[in-house]
């Protein structure tokens, strides 16, 4: 099983960024699957989460309105497009699979992709 980020990098306040996560080894449909977001020497936000049960998403409220996650089953990709970015959004961007559920910590990560917001 593999998750590899994409897409990250330097963006000022206000605009946008999507990022991509390839997977290999995995049925999107059979995982619960989300991003969380983790600032060095802090500890790790879900960002958000689809469930495998339903496609329900579940957002942090920091990001609600903002941020917007794709699944593409059939490519074994997600992707999450971020808007009206901020600097409090820079952080460390981890795709992630959620054994236990959306509410649960994630199991498998990828290596991360940086996302830094400033003017």
């Amino acid at each position: 099983v593999q998750l590899v980020e994409s897409g990250g990098g330097l963006v000022q306040p206000g605009g946008s960024l999507s990022l991509s996560c390839a997977t290999t080894g995995l049925d999107l449909e059979d995982e619960h699957m989300g991003w969380f977001r983790q600032v060095p020497g802090t500890g790790r936000e879900m960002v958000t989460c689809i469930s495998r049960l339903d496609g329900r998403t579940f957002d942090a409220d920091s990001v609600k309105g903002r941020f917007t996650l794709y699944r593409d089953n059939a490519n074994n990709m997600m992707y999450l497009q971020m808007n009206s970015l901020k600097a409090e959004d820079t952080a460390i961007y981890y795709c992630a699979t959620y054994s236990r559920g959306c509410r649960g910590r994630p199991s498998r990560w990828g290596q991360g992709t940086q996302v830094t917001v400033s003017s």
